[in-house]
């Protein structure tokens, strides 16, 4: 990740600094989900955003804002996506405008899907704060429900199925439809896109090993880079993807 500083506004409890840390350290799942509703015929997902510390020095001092983004994008270094809320002091930044910042300043993300909502971790920390009727009244506001403060779900009926914390299942149902469309599309394992990412960059960044060995197989070059002179193995020891380093090695 980008070697910036990572900014809490003046006050942050110990529990939301906390909720700050839990969801840069499973922002990966937001995006391994979010990496296959973009792929999706008929979308999954009801809601998908991300909340972002925003700074500015204004009056010789570090203004931070906790804002949320959609219409996200990932590039294994920086959050992209589209601000949706308006800031309370900064004047850099308006709702609805592009915006690009290191995945280091991630403060939260959310999902919601079938009912149930993932991540949410600064959410469910101030909810936590509330007795049952202001819970009742904060859920009702957004409109979804949020479930027990104690119990952050981050991949999908990962209780149901332990091991979709390790595999998506649509990476693993996709295996054969994949092997066909690479021998339909051989060019698309050496594509780059304008930043120099392969199809196997994107991959190893989302997390889906069973994807992964159907590219190598397929032959796609484990040592291609970016443009930062980044190879998949890279991104995957990053986003400590435990599961794939070994196999891009």
């Amino acid at each position: 990740m980008e070697n910036t500083p990572i900014f809490f506004a003046d006050g942050e409890s110990p529990k939301m600094i906390d909720a700050f840390k839990k969801a840069q350290e499973t922002f990966k799942y937001f995006w391994r989900e979010l990496s296959w509703e973009y792929r999706r015929i008929v979308p999954a997902l009801d809601v998908a955003c991300v909340k972002l510390a925003f700074t500015q020095e204004i009056n010789n001092d570090t203004v931070v804002e906790h804002m949320w983004i959609n219409e996200i994008n990932f590039d294994g270094e920086k959050i992209k996506g589209i601000l949706v809320n308006d800031p309370n002091e900064l004047t850099n930044v308006s709702n609805g405008e592009y915006v690009e910042i290191p995945a280091n300043q991630i403060s939260d993300w959310l999902f919601v899907t079938q009912d149930k909502t993932y991540g949410g971790f600064t959410i469910q920390a101030m909810r936590s704060e509330m007795d049952e009727t202001e819970r009742e009244e904060h859920d009702a506001a957004w409109g979804l429900n949020f479930g027990d403060y104690n119990d952050i779900l981050i991949a999908y009926e990962q209780k149901e199925k332990p091991e979709n914390l390790t595999e998506h299942p649509m990476s693993q149902n996709m295996q054969e439809s994949l092997f066909e469309f690479i021998k339909t599309n051989p060019n698309e394992l050496t594509a780059q896109d304008e930043l120099g990412y392969t199809f196997l960059h994107r991959e190893a960044i989302a997390g889906n090993s069973t994807t992964v060995k159907v590219l190598i197989d397929s032959g796609a070059d484990l040592n291609a880079k970016t443009h930062n002179n980044k190879t998949a193995l890279d991104f995957a020891e990053q986003l400590k993807w435990e599961h794939i380093i070994p196999i891009l090695k």
